[in-house]
């Protein structure tokens, strides 16, 4: 049903590289010659090599993202089915693994899941996959909530929490209206939450930020209208990529157990 690989050491098959090599063609360009390709149907390696192409495009904005697959930090499960029962399984069973492995590792690193089906037909549409999948996931997941952040989806310093760990998750797929949230097939990116805590710890966060959003502007015009950082909203309104008003709710109902940092505090 997947297949889990280190980015680094994907092959790049060679209708992916002649078709769409980075920075020959814009960014949304190379995004619709990738889209067309019907990497629905085509092997694992090719799936992994599209998004390397759409990462390290020269006009793709995310710095973050950038690296991971610069130092090869990246694990990429490709799915078949988003909505299946069994996906959030299996997706709880390779986060926990991911997080396991790179436990006391420095850097970037990315969990990266990428599904075949369904082709979702606008945001709306994607948008409630993915929350049914986070739904299923915390559901299947025995695991108290992460430290360090909250479980209350409307909580300003809300974060996902699956296996223990915390993670911001970056959704993408083709019908998304930001070009930095279009990729070609609908994809999750679990970044780990302490990463950013380590480049704010740095003193690295407000100038990479910055940066990202300057690249995003000159990309597409406009900064997101989403993007906050942790503690001014819930970051689920991020999680998905389309615009919402603040007073939202995330459609994610978290199971009554304490978290750690709660019983910490007993």
């Amino acid at each position: 049903m997947y297949t889990e690989a280190h980015h680094a050491a994907s092959p790049a098959p060679q209708e992916v590289r002649t078709e769409a090599p980075p920075g020959e063609h814009g960014l949304e360009a190379t995004l619709d010659t990738l889209h067309a390709m019907d990497l629905q149907h085509a092997p694992e390696q090719d799936v992994v090599r599209a998004m390397e192409l759409m990462v390290t495009h020269a006009e793709f904005p995310c710095l973050g993202a950038k690296s991971v697959f610069r130092r090869g930090s990246v694990v990429h499960a490709v799915l078949d089915d988003m909505d299946a029962p069994d996906t959030p399984q299996v997706l709880l069973e390779r986060l926990t693994r991911f997080a396991d492995d790179i436990d006391g590792e420095d850097g970037f690193h990315s969990f990266i899941a990428t599904f075949r089906r369904p082709e979702h037909d606008d945001e709306a549409a994607f948008e409630a996959s993915l929350f049914a999948l986070l739904q299923r996931l915390h559901d299947a997941d025995a695991e108290t909530w992460a430290l360090g952040v909250e479980a209350d989806p409307n909580d300003p310093h809300f974060a996902f929490s699956a296996g223990g760990t915390a993670y911001f998750i970056v959704g993408l797929h083709p019908a998304a209206s930001r070009v930095a949230r279009r990729a070609p097939l609908a994809t999750l990116v679990f970044n780990p939450h302490d990463q950013f805590e380590q480049l704010r710890a740095d003193g690295r966060f407000d100038g990479m930020r910055a940066t990202i959003r300057r690249r995003d502007e000159h990309l597409q015009g406009s900064v997101n209208p989403m993007v906050a950082d942790h503690g001014e909203s819930s970051e689920a309104l991020q999680y998905s990529g389309r615009e919402h008003d603040l007073d939202w709710e995330p459609p994610l109902e978290v199971h009554p157990t304490p978290s750690l940092h709660e019983e910490d505090r007993r």
